[in-house]
């Protein structure tokens, strides 16, 4: 109890944990609708793809010495409409595709990076996450994404849902199946943006889909999988910051930690359950 009331004595005190409280949160709500799309679609592969190439933006900004986090936004989103029109329309195999563009865009971002002049330290942060980091110009940034998140989530419910569940009935009633797909694809690649300022690159895709892997298991419904996945990543979010700051550990990997920790402990529960009932 003492731990908790000098850590919120702490939060009041300094802004930088205000922000990255904020950050969490934003975060949180992306990752929670776009990684129950990723799961239900089983794009975990795919949106991989897409969070490694990402990091041809991290490089390509510090070779312009531009904002790291648009430069590599407006990367990713290109990166994720090349994988998305080569995967549906192209004759290379999926995996083919997604395995030759991760390859690709880390190659490119270690180029840039070589070729920039001086020394990068902020460039780990993109990598294993930094949230304790987030300025006042990154929520913005990320507020905007939430927004656009949401917003064409909300607009384009059914044609999602429906493609998610049953994709043949989809296209036999007339859905632009392969354009929905291309769309959910670049709001995947902003989720994974913003969760790549929580935990980095290495780890963003564990953020991406444990929380939906969680809230898969209370219900079937994709509406309440995003609202669980969201509540989950949260929580997980604030917990694992929380005990990162206490013991001074690496934010990202704490919170993945403890995302998986409760994911494991969800199942071990779930798989109790039905014993007991026997009994």
């Amino acid at each position: 109890m003492e731990t908790v009331l000098h850590l919120i004595r702490d939060i009041a005190a300094h802004e930088f944990l205000q922000r990255a409280l904020i950050a969490g949160a934003l975060v949180s709500l992306a990752g929670g609708i776009m990684g129950t799309l990723v799961v239900v679609n089983r794009l975990v592969f795919l949106a991989g793809g897409i969070a490694h190439a990402a990091f041809g933006g991290v490089g390509l900004a510090s070779l312009l010495r531009l904002p790291v986090l648009p430069v590599t936004a407006l990367f990713t989103l290109a990166a994720a409409g090349v994988m998305g029109r080569l995967a549906l329309w192209g004759q290379v195999r999926n995996d083919t595709i997604i395995g030759a563009l991760w390859a690709v865009g880390m190659g490119f971002g270690v180029i840039c990076i070589e070729l920039s002049p001086g020394y990068h330290p902020d460039l780990m942060g993109y990598l294993f996450g930094s949230i304790l980091a987030v300025s006042r110009a990154d929520l913005w940034l990320l507020a905007l994404m939430d927004l656009l998140i949401v917003a064409s989530v909300a607009g384009y419910a059914e044609e999602l849902i429906i493609v998610s569940c049953d994709e043949e009935y989809a296209r036999v009633v007339g859905l632009p199946v392969d354009w929905i797909r291309v769309g959910m694809l670049l709001l995947v690649s902003l989720a994974i943006i913003m969760l790549v300022r929580v935990v980095g690159l290495i780890m963003v895709i564990a953020l991406l889909t444990i929380p939906a892997a969680a809230a898969e298991r209370f219900t079937r419904s994709i509406r309440r999988m995003m609202a669980y996945a969201t509540l989950y990543g949260l929580a997980c979010t604030l917990t694992g910051l929380g005990i990162s700051f206490v013991f001074d550990l690496a934010s990202g990997a704490v919170i993945v930690m403890t995302a998986a920790a409760g994911y494991l402990l969800l199942m071990a529960g779930r798989r109790l359950r039905p014993d007991r009932g026997a009994a």
